[in-house]
Order: C-alpha cells, then sequence, then structure tokens
C-alpha cells in the first residue's frame, strides 16, 4: 500500500489533497471504504418526511374490509354471487386498487428520498410486487 505524507492534524483541504496523491486503484479502494462509512456514521435516523412516508405506507385496509373483499372473492370464485354482491366487490377491488396505487407512490417518494432503486426499498421494506404484476 502506497503511503501518503501528512500532518497529524488535518483540515478537509489537506485530507483531499493527500488522498489525490494517490493511485487510481488505491483512490478507488479508498472512496469505497469512505462509502461504506457513511451509514455506519448516519445510525439510519429517518426524516419527518421518511417517518410520514413510512406510516402511510404502512397504513392497508381494514380488516373489516379484507375479510369482506376475501368473502366476495370467495363466492365469486365459487359462482355463487349475486349482482348486488358483484356490484359491491367492483367498489371494493377498485378501492383497493386506489389505496394500491397510493401505496406504490408513497414507496416511490421514499425511494427517491433514500435515492435507490424501488425494488431496493421495497426489499428492504419486506414488501413484494403482487404476483399479478
Amino acid at each position: 500500500m502506497p503511503m501518503v505524507h501528512l500532518q497529524a492534524e488535518l483540515t478537509s483541504k489537506q485530507l483531499l489533497d493527500a488522498v489525490m496523491q494517490l493511485p487510481q486503484t488505491e483512490l478507488e479502494n479508498f472512496i469505497f471504504k469512505v462509502n461504506a462509512l457513511r451509514p455506519t456514521q448516519e445510525s439510519r435516523k429517518l426524516s419527518h418526511n421518511e417517518s410520514e412516508l413510512l406510516l402511510k405506507i404502512n397504513r392497508g385496509i381494514s380488516e373489516k374490509l379484507q375479510k369482506r373483499y376475501d368473502e366476495l372473492i370467495a363466492k365469486r370464485q365459487k359462482m355463487a354471487i349475486d349482482s348486488e354482491e358483484y356490484a359491491e366487490l367492483l367498489k371494493l377491488t377498485d378501492r383497493i386498487e386506489k389505496a394500491d396505487a397510493k401505496r406504490i407512490e408513497y414507496l416511490i417518494k421514499l425511494a427517491r428520498i433514500r435515492k435507490k432503486p424501488l425494488a431496493v426499498v421495497m426489499n428492504e421494506l419486506g414488501i413484494r410486487a403482487p404476483e399479478y404484476v
């Protein structure tokens, strides 16, 4: 490893000047190590915006609504759904799809704040895309 000569107490400019003396491969290795320090030092404090988005992302639909939706889906699959129930199922489906779309919107905003791809943020949060997508 090349040696860089510098003073014991450094300003950030002096440190930068010393880093500029490194050969390309050592510089890349140094940058990698510095970037690895960032999450540790930040200790991943959530901003107010991130906290608000996470609350909205995790909100979901009510148990009562989910139960009724599941009942209507089961009836439809058994071909035992009447026209009123089918109309109710369509309304519930629309409501759930709108909530899912909002959730994706919030996930996208969170991904932008964190400067990460959406798939990475979803994975970090344990959120899987529906299989029908």
